[in-house]
């Protein structure tokens, strides 16, 4: 009978020790799993920097960002010398002017007044032709009468060109009247307006020239080298200004390789810095690299 309690003893602590073990076990291995899910890596920040420079060629006139200060999208940070630019501005408004005065002249068509003038002209050229006709008719008589010879060759010729020369006169005083009363034809109002417009198109042009004598900020960043100074030539191939953005911000991380399954693109992430431990930032897995590469040395750390 004891022996049977002693045995029935036993198996229950067999049990007890079973269930504690099992208990621990199902822990250690949670805590396994849970601290496995989070992953470390170790990295550092790239700054993303643009070269600034002008689109055209000239003299610098002034540069007013120096190294080291932060600056804001569409600040002004250099300008050219615009002097001829604006020379050449002025002159094309003023062409712009006149062909747009020439359209609408044109437009507009003949005055009352132009056209009287015409017409008084007109007039005046036909008198002149009819009294140029009479004296050819009278000097053609003289002429053929050779009894009479009081017309020699030499002034029946005078009179015949004479009257040749008055009717002329006569023909293009009539059409100047004719143009006067009907207007300019549609093919000179359409070129007088593609005149215009070709005006316009240069005005702009060198309105947009000189815009870009401004060299302005394209984002929010910090000047980090400062390349050129007032009164240096430059092109569009050399650059003034180097600035380093300010945002977006990226880090380059490095992944080992048994943790490369475990990383895809949209996760969410904090990241540390050495300089603020308490106040990591968010961020997201933006991009995985297709090309593996070796840890540089000054990442691998703990």
């Amino acid at each position: 009978m004891a022996g049977a309690q002693v045995m029935k003893k036993f198996i229950a602590v067999i049990i007890a020790a079973a269930v504690l073990g099992g208990g621990y076990f199902w822990y250690t291995q949670q805590a396994a799993h849970g601290a496995s899910d989070e992953l470390r890596f170790y990295g550092n920040v790239d700054i993303r920097q643009v070269s600034l420079a002008f689109e055209i060629a000239g003299r610098i006139r002034s540069v007013s960002a120096d190294e080291g200060r932060v600056v804001k999208r569409g600040e002004v940070l250099a300008e050219l010398d615009a002097t001829t630019l604006l020379i050449q501005a002025d002159m094309a408004r003023a062409r712009l002017g006149q062909a747009s005065q020439t359209l609408k002249k044109l437009r507009n068509g003949s005055r009352p007044e132009e056209i009287e003038q015409a017409k008084g002209q007109y007039e005046a050229a036909r008198a002149r032709a009819r009294k140029a006709l009479t004296d050819y008719a009278i000097a053609e008589k003289l002429w053929k009468n050779p009894a009479n010879r009081a017309m020699s060759t030499q002034q029946y010729e005078t009179a015949k060109n004479s009257l040749a020369a008055a009717q002329a006169d006569e023909r293009i005083a009539e059409q100047a009247l004719r143009l006067a009363r009907i207007g300019p034809r549609e093919e000179d109002i359409a070129a007088a307006k593609g005149a215009l417009d070709e005006a316009q198109a240069s005005v702009r042009l060198i309105e947009h020239q000189i815009s870009l004598c401004r060299l302005v900020a394209p984002q929010d960043g910090v000047v980090r080298t400062r390349l050129l100074e007032a009164g240096d030539m430059v092109s569009s191939t050399k650059a003034v200004y180097t600035l380093a953005l300010l945002t977006p911000k990226w880090v380059r991380m490095y992944v080992n390789e048994p943790n490369l399954g475990r990383v895809r693109p949209g996760m969410k992430a904090l990241v540390y810095t050495d300089t603020a431990p308490d106040s990591p930032v968010q961020g997201t897995v933006g991009y995985i690299s297709s090309v593996a590469e070796f840890t540089p040395k000054s990442v691998q750390t703990e």
